[in-house]
Order: structure tokens, then sequence, then C-alpha cells
């Protein structure tokens, strides 16, 4: 099942993708227990029983009755556009990726012994076909990063590995925007991540009932239509599992918090020489039974 925030008529409304995924039906027409604001309302309320009540209808393909619209006709939204707190990243986790950093930043890394963790800034997120700002006056080293984004559902601390799935909402895509001079500059990441529009998100969010645990996606990035990154989550240097138990060692986890589980090796520091995004570029970055996430560079 697929939650979708979108834009009709001016309206941003929440939704789900029919079972071929050519329509979008607003999620009120389900007459659900509750109606709900945005995303992170449904994601921190929803019941177990709506969720299975509207999975029935859109594999039964029951909806004559419901509010559908032609994807074509709506405008899909970044389906969460203000986190609840900022998003917390893994860094370098695959291997390659870790490597080709190393060699980019070359004096500025240090090889790190344990999992890299850091926050990003989202004062608001970006969607499908949003534009990023490219933020030309401070930074010329414009780079794109495809990142499977785990969405946590139920509140916890101290969480087990072998019960973190219980704690997940769902799955969307995370494109971690990155500024490489900043980064450089400040000898860390988070001011070069956390300009506006350096966080976009979607199309959709999957719920976890739509993938099977471990998760095991392929995962790749395209610029104007050129593959730069390619692999399968399979390769997590630190699993889903541990990240949620070591994140959760001490700090509360909260129903809408985001968790970007790093990119993979391609990324246009990683070229030599390096490939950097530019006006007029469209990336895409794409994660198996997600969808694409486009957006252009302004």
């Amino acid at each position: 099942m697929k939650f979708i925030s979108f834009r009709e008529s001016e309206k941003e409304k929440l939704g789900v993708l029919s079972k071929d995924g050519s329509l979008a039906i607003e999620l009120s027409s389900f007459r659900l227990d509750k109606d709900f604001v945005d995303m992170t309302d449904l994601i921190k309320n929803i019941s177990e029983f709506d969720i299975k009540k509207v999975k029935s209808i859109i594999l039964e393909n029951s909806i004559e009755e419901l509010i559908t619209y032609p994807i074509e006709k709506i405008k899909l939204c970044p389906p969460i556009k203000k986190p609840i707190h900022d998003i917390v990243c893994v860094g370098v986790n695959y291997q390659e990726h870790l490597e080709e950093t190393r060699e980019s930043f070359d004096d500025n890394f240090i090889e790190p012994k344990k999992t890299v963790y850091f926050s990003k800034r989202v004062t608001e997120a970006i969607g499908p076909e949003d534009t990023i700002v490219s933020h030309a006056d401070i930074n010329d080293q414009l780079d794109y990063e495809v990142e499977l984004a785990v969405i946590i559902g139920t509140k916890g601390v101290n969480i087990p590995k072998e019960k973190a799935e219980d704690y997940i909402f769902g799955y969307t895509i995370m494109n971690d925007i990155s500024a490489r001079a900043l980064q450089q500059q400040h000898l860390q990441w988070y001011r070069g991540k956390s300009l506006d529009t350096f966080t976009s998100l979607g199309p959709v969010v999957v719920h976890k009932g739509e993938i099977p645990f471990p998760v095991e996606l392929n995962v790749y990035s395209r610029v104007n239509g050129e593959l730069r990154q390619n692999s399968n989550t399979k390769r997590f240097l630190t699993d889903i599992p541990s990240i949620i138990a070591e994140i959760s060692n001490g700090m509360t986890l909260e129903p809408g918090d985001i968790i970007a589980t790093g990119t993979p090796s391609g990324v246009g520091m990683g070229f030599n020489p390096p490939r950097y995004m530019k006006s007029g570029d469209v990336v895409e970055c794409e994660i198996e039974n997600i969808g694409i996430l486009r957006n252009t560079i302004e």
C-alpha cells in the first residue's frame, strides 16, 4: 500500500495509489475511524484495522464509489513536508561509498570505527518534480545521494534489534542533496546537507507490510538519464535493525521520525574529475517497489 500527499484544486490531500498506480484515491473517501491532518498525523494515529481495510479495498479493486483522480491530473507533494525532528542520517553505509568518500576528502576524512550518524535540518522538504535550488553563490559542488528512508511508526526507546520492524511504519526515497564545498570548509556535514530544498522525499510512503524484512531493495540514481548509482540495501554496512537499536539506545524515536540509511557509490564527487550537478540537470532517485523521485536543478 502506497500512501501519498497530493494537491488537487489547490488543496493538499492525503491518499493512496490504486493497485496499478494509475489513480490517486482520496483517503477521506474510505470513511476511516479518523480524519488525518497530514502524513505525520496518519502515521501516528491510523489503526491496524483501518490499514487492513484500505489494503483490502485496493487489492479487490473495489474503488468505484471512492473519490479518485488520474495520477497525471494531480501534483504529488512530499509525503512528509515538515519532519517532526531533524532527519537522522547514516553516513558511509556502503563500503564502496566509504572508499570514494575517503579518496575525495583526502586528509579531511577519517575512516570511522563505528556507524556514522549525523542530522539533516529540514525546514520544508521538496517532493517529486520540485526544483532544487543550487545555492551556487556559496557552493559550486552540488551532489546527489539516493537513500532509502525508514519512517518510524511507534514511539520507542532502547529498541531490541529483533523488534525493530515493529517500530517501523514504512519507507520512502530521499535524495540527500549535498553541498560538497561546504562540507569540506566546515569539516562536518550538517550545513552542507541542510540548505533549503536540499531534502527531497517521495514519491510515496510504502507501508512496511509491502516490503519483506530484512529489506533488500535495488537502489539507483540517474542524472539526465545516465545511470550513476546502482546497488542494493543488502549491502549496508550497518543494517536497519542495528541502526534502529543503536539510535534508540537512550534516545526516544517518535512516529514520523525519518532515518536515512546511507547512499551507495556513484555520487558526483566520486568521479575523476568530479561530476557535480548544474542548472537544468534532472536527477532521478529510484528504489525498487517504491518508485522514482525526480527533481530539476534551478
